[in-house]
């Protein structure tokens, strides 16, 4: 790989920090695309979006927010009231606590929710604990904005405490996760609530795919502690439960008083989340509510069908866990092993694009080391495309 220091052709001095930073794996994933010069048609597994349009009550919504008056000004910087009532009404519905729309703040989706709560807690030289396999853009945030990840490779808390220093600012759970579909017990959530408690730390617990989960349950009692905004800060998208990812909307759940900081933050980024994304995301949430479940149910089913077609480890492929819109497999070749089978993960990326017509995303953008693992985003397939990935990695397999 080049030095992107050495590519810049540019006079202007660019942080070096940024410079060090890789690219999004999602655009690295499609960057094989164009060598193609035939085959299968491309199966894309690499971004979670879903492929199918918002609820038609919300495109109408948005239709009429679009030609009025007021629908391209600025929303009210702490979120626009009707989505704000909405969404308290969500989290009541999801948790059986009345949270108000003082404790919620939207955002420019979930990453900005993200960005928003490190910045707001740590600085340069600050440490943020992330489980690895991580969400990507968590790490590059980080690092971008001068915050240490300190990598936590095993969920489990014992492990934690002993990451924890004077550094340290706040420990991040994604549940379900990105990129390994796990959904974290509330229990054990539980736990990381009071190690963070202990030592005066925020727990950032990501929920993007809260609502694909294959229970009903709630995902955590966290909000009922009495004093839960002194540690939690939870955060929501409205992306792809209401299919709206180009709207640009997100939360945060959390105290008052962090809200009024928080807001310093978005307002200098972007003064206020997408107005129509808001109105969206409002209509969305008291309107389609049985469309929402109905693309929940139709992904649960996709889920069990590529559990199944997975079982059998097509071509070594070895699913270790699978959930909301992912799949975490583990590839049958090793960058270190005797020839063919010596194979880094970006290769084998490269192979199953150009050879075989899968795009996908290599582990090495969630985890610190090349382990050889893949994400596979599995939600938006048909149980015949399903059937076609399995049987092209059965013929990647073949050839080892």
């Amino acid at each position: 790989m080049t030095d992107p220091a050495k590519d810049v052709k540019s006079a202007m001095r660019l942080r070096p920090r940024t410079l060090r930073v890789p690219t999004s794996p999602i655009a690295d994933a499609h960057r094989w695309v164009h060598e193609r010069t035939g085959g299968p048609p491309l199966l894309d597994l690499s971004q979670a979006a879903p492929g199918y349009p918002p609820a038609p009550v919300v495109a109408e919504h948005i239709a009429r927010v679009a030609s009025d008056g007021d629908g391209g000004r600025y929303a009210p910087p702490p979120g626009l009231p009707v989505l704000l009532e909405a969404f308290s009404a969500e989290l009541k519905r999801s948790y059986g606590v009345d949270i108000g729309g003082d404790c919620i703040l939207p955002t420019g989706g979930c990453n900005q929710a993200f960005c928003t709560a490190v910045s707001t807690i740590a600085e340069p030289g600050s440490e943020v604990i992330l489980p690895v396999p991580y969400y990507f853009n968590h790490d590059m945030w980080l690092k971008l904005d001068g915050v240490v990840p300190r990598y936590l490779h095993e969920l489990d808390v014992e492990q934690a405490e002993k990451l924890i220093t004077d550094k340290t600012r706040a420990l991040v759970i994604v549940t379900p996760g990105n990129p390994d579909g796990v959904t974290v017990p509330p229990s054990t959530i539980g736990e990381f609530h009071d190690l963070c408690s202990r030592y005066d730390i925020a727990l950032i617990l990501d929920e993007t795919y809260r609502n694909f989960r294959t229970v009903t349950d709630p995902p955590h009692q966290l909000f009922e502690h009495p004093q839960w905004g002194d540690t939690v800060l939870s955060l929501h998208s409205f992306s792809k439960d209401l299919a709206i990812p180009g709207y640009r909307v997100g939360a945060i759940v959390s105290s008052e008083a962090f809200k009024v900081e928080a807001l310093k933050f978005v307002d200098c980024v972007q003064i206020c989340a997408p107005r129509i994304g808001q109105e969206a995301a409002a209509v969305g949430l008291n309107e389609a509510r049985a469309w929402r479940q109905e693309q929940v149910d139709r992904i649960n089913l996709t889920l069990r069908y590529f559990n199944d077609v997975m079982a059998r480890q097509p071509g070594g492929f070895r699913l270790a866990s699978a959930g909301a819109y992912f799949g975490w497999v583990q590839h049958p070749f090793t960058a270190d092993g005797p020839a063919p089978t010596a194979l880094s993960t970006d290769e084998v990326i490269r192979r199953l694009v150009v050879d075989h017509g899968i795009v996908a995303i290599p582990g090495t953008a969630f985890t610190p080391n090349d382990d050889g693992w893949i994400r596979f985003s599995y939600a938006n397939l048909e149980p015949a495309q399903l059937d076609d990935f399995t049987a092209r990695l059965d013929e990647m397999g073949a050839n080892r």
